[in-house]
């Protein structure tokens, strides 16, 4: 990123007015401390809880040192050429970040799962066009997304973030330039008004989004952060005396330091909190911007400001790194982790000598804005390239018709034979597609996100049907969508779904996809609960894959979901609406590859299937279910229909079932494969929607 890149080699001498000087090596140290803390977070050492501050820190350096450049250049010129300005971003972070890119597609390509090569090729192409931290909001509250694994390009968020800002502000300064010229107003004031119109906005929609997975990585709620760095640079040097600015520097570091200690994962981020590195960043800052003796002097040490000279590089180097570590060796352990980090200094510095200066202090390239931005343009293409080629490395799927799935299973007088495990076959869908293998309503919109709270109610089956028929929970209930619609269609009833992922419909509250309490979930449900009392289907049904919830006393127990279960079933029942349970299905486990996700087993051992099925755990009546067996205990009328029959013997559950892959993500059963339990469905639960 640029507030770890942006300097130059200039002297360390201020520019008159400015406050901002060319080179500072105070400003080096505190991209030193700044990275080190990073480091040590990625290498989960125990004392840094909160080492992912050091993002925040780049963050409001990038915004002091690239508007202190375009303050003296219209300070100088009355103008901000953008042609030069972008060419000096191009020079400086495109050569590394291209490099890496394709090394991280050799590595993913050499070391990750082939069902991850897509996966990682897009956000490869998404972090060489600087847009990957939308790519990873949305993963962060995409549920489909799960089990995809930590990218090797994840830490480009925070590049992507800093040069969206980098489009807007010079965008900005044109026009606040223009005023100033035409209105014969100090620049400087106009410039702090632009900011504010940015860093107000953004603060106050990052505290109104704390907290929640895709606020951490989106550019609204990031903004506020490089424009408190862009109004220290606005606002000068020199208004400090050299006693206050020297404890601004120590109060500045100590928060930042500080900040690293104290606070950890569970800190809604960003928002309030973040305010405490962000304006430490500001104040050590400050301290040297009169003076740079008045900056910490730690931060002033010869090593400290090498690492700092080196610390882009080493952002950019380090991650890929361990993501390839340990798709080898597995999870590391602290010490491996941070054996990989001190590896990745040797890239790094390599990088930065032979790639990165050669570019960057190339007489040629400063010659020409256009052959600058050229350039870029190509380095940007390589990466692009890099995340295609990986792409087109997934193999195709062989050419396979789809098997007869659970049907192989049911005789012609209906009795169900326990499913055998396969060693080997042609079966589909094939494993590195097996993600993609989901009911439409994903595709149509109808799943309510983990981020949503909006009641959405989708109507499918027979629009015309005199029986109205609701499917309602997560995405466990989710999964029996396609057979459920066909069974409607084919017995005219109108099948309305109302599923939201990570929320069972219960009356209890769970933990979210976060671990924390799932409020929103609780919402919804009620609303759910009143629309369905309303509209009074004649039967609803429903799954989900949490048997435990949070009692009075805030511990997570099964007999809290059951009074969850029972309390809406209850309801329901008394106004006449049946309600039919389909237990869930057992959850893949000890599975050799892939924490224990079956398809990636299946893509590591297509002839070998029989190393990817897994014992069934718990009880062979119940499994996951035994909430949903123990409120349907409790609530007469009740009705269960388990499936798990055509899953499973009593012993194991095989990976694929007369051809077909059955597992997609986790314990989510494919849609080619629920499709092929229909008529065994059908026949268990038409005639209790008949009696409704």
């Amino acid at each position: 990123m640029t507030g770890l890149a942006t300097h130059t080699k200039t002297a360390a001498e201020a520019t008159r007015g400015t406050g901002v000087k060319v080179f500072r090596a105070d400003i080096e140290g505190l991209r030193a401390v700044a990275i080190g803390l990073v480091l040590l977070y990625h290498a989960d050492v125990p004392f840094l809880p909160g080492g992912y501050i050091g993002v925040d820190v780049f963050f409001v350096v990038s915004g002091y040192l690239i508007t202190g450049l375009l303050v003296r250049e219209v300070e100088r010129t009355g103008r901000v050429s953008l042609a030069r300005f972008y060419a000096r971003r191009a020079k400086r972070l495109l050569p590394a970040a291209a490099l890496v890119l394709v090394t991280s597609a050799l590595l993913m390509w050499a070391t990750a799962s082939v069902v991850q090569w897509r996966a990682f090729a897009h956000d490869i192409v998404a972090a060489a066009l600087y847009v990957v931290n939308w790519r990873m909001a949305d993963r962060s509250v995409n549920y489909l997304a799960e089990g995809t694994g930590a990218s090797p390009v994840q830490h480009f968020w925070s590049l992507a973030v800093e040069e969206q800002f980098y489009i807007v502000w010079p965008l900005v300064l044109v026009i606040v330039a223009l005023i100033a010229r035409r209105s014969g107003r100090p620049i400087r004031p106009l410039m702090g008004i632009g900011l504010a119109l940015i860093v107000v906005p953004s603060f106050l929609w990052a505290t109104m989004t704390s907290g929640s997975p895709a606020g951490f990585f989106v550019t609204t709620t990031r903004l506020w952060e490089l424009g408190v760095g862009a109004l220290v640079a606005v606002a000068g040097a020199g208004f400090l005396s050299r006693p206050a600015a020297r404890a601004s520097g120590i109060v500045g570091l100590t928060l930042v330091v500080g900040s690293a200690v104290l606070l950890d994962h569970t800190t809604p981020w960003p928002g309030v909190w973040t305010l405490l590195p962000v304006l430490g960043t500001a104040a050590v800052i400050l301290a040297g911007a009169a003076d740079e003796r008045d900056a910490p002097r730690v931060l002033q040490l010869r090593p400290v400001v090498w690492l700092g000279g080196l610390s882009y590089s080493l952002y950019l180097w380090h991650w890929p790194l361990l993501i390839a570590a340990e798709n080898v060796a597995g999870e590391l352990s602290v010490v491996e982790r941070l054996a990989v980090v001190a590896v990745s200094l040797v890239p790094a510095w390599l990088s930065l000598k032979f790639v990165e200066n050669p570019v960057r202090f190339s007489g040629r390239l400063a010659r020409s804005n256009a052959l600058t931005l050229g350039t870029g343009a190509g380095l940007t293409a390589v990466g692009v390239v890099a995340g295609l080629l990986l792409a087109s490395a997934v193999p195709s799927a062989p050419a396979s018709s789809v098997g007869p799935g659970a049907a192989s299973l049911v005789s012609k007088t209906g009795d169900v034979t326990p499913p055998d495990v396969v060693a080997g076959g042609a079966f589909a869908p094939s494993a590195t597609l097996a993600t993609e293998d989901v009911p439409a309503p994903y595709g149509d919109g109808c799943d309510v996100k983990i981020e949503e709270v909006e009641l959405e109610l989708c109507a499918y089956g027979d629009p015309e049907g005199t029986k109205t028929v609701v499917l309602a929970g997560d995405s466990k209930a989710l999964q029996w969508f396609t057979p459920l619609e066909s069974i409607a269609r084919e017995n005219g009833w109108r099948l309305v779904l109302a599923t939201k992922s990570v929320c069972g419909f219960a009356g209890a509250i769970r933990p979210g996809a976060d671990g924390a309490p799932y409020t929103d979930c609780g919402s919804y449900n009620e609303a759910l609960l009143d629309e369905l009392l309303k509209i009074r289907p004649v039967a609803v049904i429903t799954n989900q894959v949490h048997e435990t919830a949070y009692d009075d006393a805030g511990e997570l127990t099964e007999e809290a979901m059951v009074d969850g279960l029972a309390s809406y079933w209850s309801q329901l029942e008394e106004a006449g609406i049946d309600v039919i349970t389909l237990l869930d299905n057992p959850p893949p486990h000890d599975v050799p590859v892939g924490d224990s996700e079956v398809y990636m087993c299946v893509a590591e051992f297509p002839t070998q299937l029989d190393r990817c099925a897994f014992e069934r755990p718990g009880s062979a009546a119940t499994s996951w279910a035994s909430a949903q067996v123990g409120a349907a205990e409790r609530v007469q009328d009740v009705d269960v229909i388990d499936m798990n029959d055509l899953l499973c013997n009593k012993d194991v559950c095989p990976a694929v079932i007369g051809g077909v892959l059955v597992y997609r993500q986790g314990s989510h059963i494919t849609d080619t494969y629920a499709r092929s339990m229909t008529p065994v469905l059908a026949s268990r639960l038409v005639p209790l929607v008949g009696e409704s």
